[in-house]
């Protein structure tokens, strides 16, 4: 099915019209506090619920999908239309694209992104490993683990470790998100 987007211009543009924009926001709470559009509401891709989205609107309204860039977007979409939303809507560029076009963002702590902190886990890791294996050849494996895994999330575009990383501790922040574009632009 292809995939619906709209450039974030048009959704603030979209919002300034008074039109009920329900933007949903499906990055971690930690990277969401850390920046994310004014009019977005924080529901983490792996706790999206259907049922709680769907609660007192129409499957045929709109229903916008933002994260970093687009990836965990497109996955967002893809689970909507599985639910039955008939008009689901992925932001261009995410909120990158949205800080790029100098839209209203709401900042907060910063923290480093999920992206970033699978690199980094899998960098250390497979280093980790290299340097152990040359004592204990054995140890080889865990390189090797590394690459296949690395080579599984490219091929099946889904990351194990980034689905674990994001329920660690510090991924974690209690939200109090926002709810609609009408509802914030009185803020």
């Amino acid at each position: 099915m292809a995939q619906d987007t709209i450039r974030p211009e048009q959704l603030y543009q979209l919002c300034q019209t008074g039109k009920r924009i329900d933007l949903i926001d499906v990055r971690t709470p930690a990277e969401f506090q850390g920046m994310h559009a004014i009019i977005a509401k924080n529901v983490p891709l792996d706790q999206l619920d259907c049922a709680s989205i769907m609660n007192g609107r129409s499957q045929d309204e709109p229903l916008y999908i933002i994260c970093l860039s687009g990836a965990r977007g497109t996955k967002a979409c893809d689970q909507f239309r599985a639910c039955g939303f008939t008009n689901v809507v992925n932001v261009e560029g995410g909120t990158k694209a949205w800080e790029s076009a100098n839209l209203p963002l709401q900042r907060g702590k910063q923290v480093i992104s999920l992206e970033r902190q699978v690199r980094i886990a899998a960098g250390f890791l497979t280093m980790c490993g290299a340097i152990v294996s040359y004592f204990n050849p054995y140890f080889a494996i865990v390189p090797a683990a590394m690459g296949a895994g690395l080579m599984f999330a490219g091929i099946t575009d889904s990351c194990a470790m980034g689905m674990f990383l994001a329920k660690m501790p510090w991924n974690q922040v209690a939200t109090g998100g926002s709810a609609t574009c009408s509802a914030n632009r009185a803020a």
